[in-house]
């Protein structure tokens, strides 16, 4: 087995309402940055783990996200990076 390093990312879903996002975008504005059109706050989750291969190290990511780490309503999910570490 090999060490893996995931990095996923989990953002609110289009036309769910994102108040984070719209206070940052609200904020941006006011600091003169107009050419903003939108933000959308998400999180980044990062796991460390054993698995039999990158593949495999992805399919298990992709399984917690389904199961707990996003929540399938509100949030879509990527697994963005999988690295040996």
């Amino acid at each position: 087995m090999a060490h893996y390093r995931i990095e996923i990312r989990v953002t609110p879903r289009p036309g769910i309402l994102d108040p984070q996002g719209k206070a940052i975008h609200h904020s941006l504005q006011n600091l003169g940055w107009t050419a903003v059109d939108d933000v959308r706050v998400g999180k980044a989750i990062h796991v460390e783990m054993e698995a039999e291969s990158e593949e495999s190290a992805r399919s298990e990511a992709e399984a917690m996200c389904r199961k707990l780490l996003a929540n399938p309503v509100t949030e879509d999910f990527e697994v963005y990076q999988v690295e040996e570490a």
